[in-house]
């Protein structure tokens, strides 16, 4: 699928593009879709699992409900609420296409959201596709895999880099499909003018390193330039090393303003502005003591001198009494 404009040109919000490409397999079984809703600008990439038909089956399905769902949804609920009952929906149409068809049985999907308002971002997901936010060169947030191997990344057993290159990379624990009741897990994010969001089936995060992929995705220029070239660079890769490589579908998000949800303070800067704050409070006793010090200065000559003048009062008192009452220790008194 040739690179797509996600946006229309008299939106302030969010300006994107996205490209999905079959790499080196027979059918691209990743799907994406994006519109505006009356709660934001919506995109979904879904990566569908499943033989034959099943995962393009899964990831369409989960798509399009998705984006009917959201759309869907009574005003009065959360956004949160409105984004987890969405892919609830999704995973539901799924199973039941999956029972009504036999050879649709045991299709997944996994499932990347984003909706985007001029409150906030919103990001939800199920399995290992991705949601990535950028800030200039630094990444601000990503999704974990809901995966085998991400569960022994958190238990700090291996590394990411490790986990990337496992043979075991694949097994993901949570998905559409697999059962009634799914998990969504939600965030919702402040951004500011000119962030990224990035959101990628395997296909894409899985062929490099991370450093690698984030220097690509924050590369600057045109986001629909950054977008071809990251599917390009990575279907180049996949044919190098002799082709067979996985779908890889990539959507990318570019805000033109600031959220008005702010972000929080981290634990870090509240401790760091603690140790200034009372670094400026001691800073400002240390300046008044010595400002007091300096207005009331104690006259050392003065001090001298009333020290002497007290000696030699005591002095001429001792001289000026009479005579009898003064007594020459180096004489023995009158014997009687």
């Amino acid at each position: 699928m040739e690179l797509q404009q996600l946006h229309r040109e008299e939106n302030d919000i969010v300006a994107g593009f996205a490209e999905s490409r079959i790499g080196g397999r027979p059918e691209n079984q990743d799907s994406y879709g994006a519109m505006y809703t009356n709660r934001g600008f919506l995109v979904t990439v879904c990566d569908g699992m499943g033989g034959g038909p099943g995962g393009k089956t899964a990831s369409s399905i989960a798509v399009n409900e998705i984006l009917a769902g959201i759309c869907e949804a009574a005003a009065d609920e959360t956004v949160a609420n409105v984004i987890i009952k969405a892919v609830r929906r999704a995973n539901m149409a799924i199973i039941e296409a999956g029972n009504e068809n036999p050879e649709l049985k045991g299709m997944g999907s996994t499932a990347t959201v984003l909706l985007i308002s001029k409150e906030s971002a919103h990001v939800a997901h199920v399995g290992d596709s991705r949601v990535y936010q950028f800030r200039g060169k630094r990444k601000i947030f990503r999704t974990y895999d809901h995966s085998m191997v991400f569960d022994l990344v958190k238990q700090k057993v291996i590394t990411e880099e490790q986990a990337r290159l496992s043979a075991q990379s694949n097994v993901i624990t949570r998905a559409l499909g697999m059962k009634p009741d799914v998990e969504v897990e939600v965030h919702e994010l402040p951004y500011k003018k000119g962030d990224r969001f990035i959101l990628c089936s395997d296909g894409i995060h899985g062929t490099m390193p991370e450093p690698e992929f984030i220097k690509m995705a924050t590369m600057s220029g045109s986001i629909g330039t950054i977008t071809d070239n990251i599917a390009t660079t990575v279907d180049n890769m996949g044919h190098t090393n002799g082709g067979g490589h996985d779908n890889l579908t990539i959507a990318i998000v570019e805000t033109n303003s600031n959220s008005k949800l702010k972000a929080k303070m981290t634990k870090k800067a509240r401790i760091i502005i603690l140790v200034l704050a009372i670094i400026c409070v001691l800073s400002i006793f240390l300046n008044i003591f010595q400002a007091v010090s300096c207005s009331n200065p104690k006259p050392i000559q003065d001090s001298i001198t009333v020290t002497n003048d007290s000696i030699n009062k005591k002095i001429d008192n001792l001289y000026s009494q009479p005579a009898q009452d003064v007594v020459n220790p180096k004489q023995n008194p009158k014997q009687k």
